[in-house]
């Protein structure tokens, strides 16, 4: 399965509310619209926005959000926010940097009403509490949202003794409730003082690993989508247990709301975790009876990393094709481009580890 590597392709629904595309208004600063990348060059990028015209990422929008753009390739579908309507060019100027907080702190104020739980590192601590870091927005936990164990314990009140207790939590893994979440102030609250342990643990003993059950996805992240199995119990699909096919970003799978079927894999220290590709055909069984070492297949690339090209010969079943046969990234991307079919042999098959590697069997350029 191909798919995408931009993290801001999918909006909630939430601000898709707001999004140009409801309506065939002309687009307006602030808008944070859709659009399919049409060209991309070493200092710009050109995103199709019918029928509105062509919009543009260049100059220090294109240097902040280079890393992204990085992963970008012609047909993507992208959000990117409106910053001017009318360049001296006659494009629309666009932000993917803006657009990306837009859909962060929309998923933050999702967590808030779903009273989604995350596994975050504490970064800093001031005398009132611990910074934390939420996909690159800083929050505030509170000293008074801590749970008992780790409310810092002062007789006399000291303000610098608290600090010297809370430092020691920094670097620490810590379970956290998002609690209020204002974009305009720049806001992320959190707290310690979730669901009640007891509660939680029977909660959880009502289910077993291999039920399958049904679930509302409440939440995406990086690594994957949270999912509601009742009130005050969640589970998360980790993003590599999405689908048997590549996964870049959970939000080409899911939106906020979704009915979905899962299966649990494991329940362990008070956490559910749960798939949704276990409850698909496995590719690679049924592809251990067609496919053997030195076959001539096809394959569509579908994606580049710093190993080399991966291709894809059929649904879930991919191969890499290393760097190291064409000399160069430069040399391999010139034989191979995004999207197209190309001859391969295959050189490595082991279904049982899933895992192919595939030798370019075209004519070199």
């Amino acid at each position: 399965m191909e798919t995408k590597d931009l993290i801001v392709e999918s909006v909630p629904e939430t601000l898709m509310s707001g999004l140009l595309l409801r309506s065939q208004e002309p687009p307006k600063e602030g808008d944070i619209i859709e659009g399919t990348v049409i060209a991309l060059d070493r200092a710009r990028l050109y995103i199709d926005l019918p029928p509105f015209g062509t919009g543009v990422i260049y100059g220090r929008e294109y240097m902040n959000a280079r890393e992204v753009i990085k992963r970008t390739n012609v047909g993507d579908v992208i959000a990117a926010k409106v910053i001017a309507t009318v360049t001296r060019d006659g494009y629309i100027e666009l932000s993917l940097k803006e657009a990306r907080q837009a859909v962060l702190w929309a998923e933050a104020e999702e967590a808030v009403k779903n009273k989604l739980q995350f596994e975050l590192v504490v970064k800093e601590a001031n005398k009132g509490g611990l910074i934390i870091d939420w996909q690159g927005l800083m929050g505030f936990l509170p000293a008074s949202q801590l749970k008992a164990e780790h409310y810092p314990r002062v007789n006399d009140g000291d303000k610098d003794k608290i600090l010297e207790e809370l430092r020691k939590l920094v670097g620490t893994k810590l379970t956290l409730s998002m609690i209020g979440a204002q974009p305009k102030e720049g806001k992320l609250i959190f707290s310690e003082k979730g669901l009640d342990d007891k509660e939680k643990r029977e909660l959880i003993a009502s289910y077993s690993v291999g039920d399958i059950v049904e679930g509302d996805v409440t939440g995406m992240v990086d690594f994957g989508v949270f999912v509601k199995l009742e009130e005050g119990l969640e589970g998360l699909v980790h993003i590599s247990e999405i689908d048997w096919g590549l996964v870049d970003d959970p939000r080409h799978f899911f939106k906020v709301g979704d009915r979905t079927k899962v299966k649990i894999i494991d329940i362990k220290d008070g956490k559910v975790s749960l798939s949704v590709k276990a409850l698909k055909e496995n590719p690679w069984q049924v592809a251990s009876n067609k496919y053997n070492k030195g076959d001539k297949v096809e394959g569509v690339v579908i994606k580049f990393n710093k190993h080399g090209a991966l291709a894809s010969i059929e649904e879930g079943i991919a191969g890499l094709v290393h760097v190291s046969e064409f000399g160069s990234e430069e040399k391999l991307r010139a034989n191979l481009e995004l999207g197209k079919r190309y001859p391969f042999t295959i050189s490595l098959f082991d279904p049982k580890e899933m895992r192919m590697a595939l030798a370019y069997a075209g004519d070199k350029k």
